[in-house]
This record gives structure tokens, C-alpha cells and sequence, in this order.
């Protein structure tokens, strides 16, 4: 099951756009792996990491793996200064 980060995830809409992906994590169950395309992720900031590490916790607890597709560059480089890169590259599962 594949769903979209959405354009946009900053502080100011990090909290909408966590619970949009736990439906969507939930929705994919019966699967065994969950795929977030970040490919339109045009603005963010550093609430984006917190929102992919959440849905990733949240596949986990599910028994499900989460990919990370099409993280911008910029977002990649956050995460590696945080110290957090290998656990948005690598599966949660």
C-alpha cells in the first residue's frame, strides 16, 4: 500500500497530516509493507521528521514495514544532522 506525505508538512500542519497517515496505516492492515511517497513534499520543516518517525512507529506496532520513497534532499539532510537518516532509509520492521 503506497499514500502521499501531501505538499506540505510543517508544525502548522503536522498534526492533521500524522492522524491522515495513521488512517491510512490502518487501512493498509492486510498488508505487509506501507510506502510513503514524499515526492510532492514541497515545504517542510523539521515537524516532518517527526510526523514520517511516527507513522513509522506506527506501522511497526502493526507489524508492518514502512518506506520512505522520494525524500527531498533538503529533508535528508535534516535527518542526518538530527542523527536519524538510517531509521527513515531502513524498514521499521
Amino acid at each position: 500500500m503506497m499514500f502521499e506525505s501531501g505538499t506540505t508538512l510543517t508544525h502548522a500542519t503536522a498534526s492533521a497530516a500524522y492522524k491522515a497517515g495513521l488512517v491510512r496505516i490502518a487501512a493498509g492492515a492486510s498488508e505487509t509493507e506501507i510506502e510513503v511517497d514524499c515526492a510532492a513534499l514541497a515545504q517542510f520543516d523539521s515537524a516532518a521528521l517527526a510526523v514520517l518517525l511516527g507513522w513509522r512507529r506506527a506501522a511497526a506496532e502493526r507489524g508492518l514495514s514502512l518506506h520512505v520513497l522520494n525524500l527531498p534532499a533538503q529533508l535528508a539532510s535534516l535527518a542526518l544532522a538530527y542523527g536519524i537518516d538510517t531509521l527513515l532509509t531502513s524498514p521499521s520492521h
